[in-house]
C-alpha cells in the first residue's frame, strides 16, 4: 500500500467491531476473560480511538455473573452516551441470560436464524452427596461462626430453611435483569407475553417476540447502514503466549472454579 492509498483509508469511515466471548466471569489466572476490568480498556478504545461511525459488538455468549454482566452493560451504555456513537449487537451462536444482558446494552440487536437469545433469568444449581458419603461411612465436620454459614453445604441434606434463603437471593437478581430488558427493550416486547421464565428462542422466533431487531450478519449489515467502502476496526484482548498454543494448566483450574460460581448463582444458561 502506497502513501496515498494509506491516506485514503485513514480517511475512510470506521466501525469498531468489539467480540465478547465466552463465560462472564469475575477474572481469569494469567489470561483475558469476559469481565468489566478484562474488556473495560477495550471498549475504552474502541468507542474513543478514531471516531467510530459505531460501535459492533459480535456476542457468543451462554452468560455468568449477573455483576459482571450489570457492569458490562452499564459501561457499554456510558460510553455510547458519552461519545454519540451508537452500538449495535450481532449473536453469534448464542446470547443466552447474562449474554442477552450485553446484547440488550446495545441500540439493536441482530442474530442468525440459528442463534439462541433469551434465558431471562436466574438459577443456582448444585449437588447433594449426605447419602453418598454416609453409605460410606463417612462422617462431615464442619464448624461455623454464624448459623448460616454452612448454608447449602453439598454434604448435608437440603432443608427447606436453606431454600428459602437461596430464593431470597435469587428473586433480587432477577427482578434487576427483568428491569434491565424493560428498559432497553420495553417498547419492543408484546404486551401479555411473559418471556421472564428462563425461556430461549431461536433466530426469527426472537425477533417476533421482540428480544432482536432482524435476522442479519456484522460486515453486511454494517455496510448497509454506512456504506460499502466503510472499513472495520477490530478491538479485542491480548492473549498469553502460551495460550495462543493451547491451554494451560491454570485453565482447567480456572474453569472448574467459575463452572463452579456460575452455577451456584449465575445466569449462565
Amino acid at each position: 500500500m502506497n502513501h496515498e492509498d494509506s491516506v485514503s483509508f485513514q480517511e475512510k469511515p470506521a466501525i469498531a467491531i468489539v467480540r465478547l466471548q465466552g463465560t462472564i466471569g469475575m477474572g481469569s489466572r494469567g489470561g483475558p476473560s469476559l469481565s468489566d476490568a478484562g474488556i473495560g480498556p477495550v471498549l475504552e478504545r474502541a468507542f474513543r480511538r478514531r471516531k467510530p461511525l459505531a460501535v459492533a459488538l459480535a456476542i457468543n455468549s451462554p452468560g455468568g455473573s449477573p455483576v459482571q454482566s450489570s457492569l458490562i452493560g452499564a459501561r457499554i451504555r456510558r460510553l455510547s452516551e458519552e461519545t454519540k456513537v451508537p452500538v449495535y449487537a450481532f449473536v453469534e451462536d448464542m446470547a443466552a441470560s447474562g449474554g442477552y444482558w450485553l446484547a440488550s446494552a446495545a441500540d439493536e440487536i441482530w442474530a442468525d436464524e440459528s442463534s439462541v437469545l433469551g434465558s431471562i433469568g436466574v438459577i443456582s444449581a448444585g449437588f447433594g452427596f449426605s447419602e453418598l458419603i454416609g453409605r460410606y461411612g463417612i462422617e462431615r465436620r464442619v464448624h461455623t461462626a454464624g448459623r448460616s454459614k454452612s448454608m447449602m453445604d453439598p454434604f448435608r441434606p437440603e432443608t427447606p430453611e436453606d431454600v428459602a434463603r437461596v430464593n431470597q437471593l435469587l428473586e433480587p437478581i432477577h427482578e434487576a435483569f427483568k428491569a434491565q430488558i424493560r428498559k432497553r427493550r420495553g417498547s419492543k416486547l408484546p404486551e401479555g407475553r411473559d418471556l421472564f421464565t428462563g425461556e430461549i428462542w431461536v433466530g426469527q422466533q426472537a425477533v417476533d417476540l421482540g428480544l432482536a431487531d432482524g435476522i442479519g450478519h456484522l460486515i453486511p449489515r454494517m455496510q448497509a447502514l454506512y456504506g460499502k467502502d466503510v472499513r472495520f476496526l477490530n478491538y479485542g484482548q491480548k492473549v498469553s503466549m502460551l495460550r495462543r498454543f493451547g491451554l494451560s494448566a491454570d485453565d482447567f483450574i480456572e474453569a472448574a472454579e467459575r463452572r463452579t460460581l456460575t452455577t451456584q448463582f449465575g445466569i449462565g444458561g
